[in-house]
């Protein structure tokens, strides 16, 4: 277990975080899923969010990332959200047509800390879960 350090902290925040398009509508494929995974690692930078690993599927974006203790997990994934939905409406017009109230993603999010389970069964079920076509650093 390695811990993150800041200017005036040690740390070790991992959180494992899912959430959806409105309607689980499985539109997370093609040139979408690539600008969302885009967009959400651009988001990672700018807080200083460490993607630990992750996994974009059809109808649901799956993240299991180390948050610094200055950011809280609702702004990050609001960020993201937000940020995200705005720039793939603006780019993809038949998501626009389809989200016509302007909302791609669904209202809430799920998340947990890996402390109920060890953090090798989360990365091993997002090993399997989609496989490389991720969020995984290496990339």
């Amino acid at each position: 277990m390695g811990y993150s350090k800041g200017c005036h902290t040690t740390f070790h925040h991992r959180y494992h975080i899912i959430w959806a398009p409105k309607y689980r509508y499985k539109v997370l494929h093609g040139e979408v899923r690539l600008r969302v995974r885009e967009i959400i690692r651009q988001v990672c930078e700018e807080l200083g969010v460490k993607i630990i690993n992750g996994a974009l599927s059809k109808d649901h974006v799956h993240m299991f990332v180390e948050i610094p203790p200055h950011v809280s997990v609702s702004d990050f994934v609001r960020r993201a959200k937000g940020r995200s939905s705005r720039k793939i409406q603006q780019e993809f017009e038949h998501i626009r047509k389809r989200y016509w109230g302007q909302h791609f993603w669904g209202r809430g999010y799920f998340s947990t800390t890996a402390g109920n389970i060890t953090e090798d069964v989360v990365m091993g079920y997002l090993d399997r879960h989609i496989g490389k076509k991720g969020f995984s650093p290496s990339e």
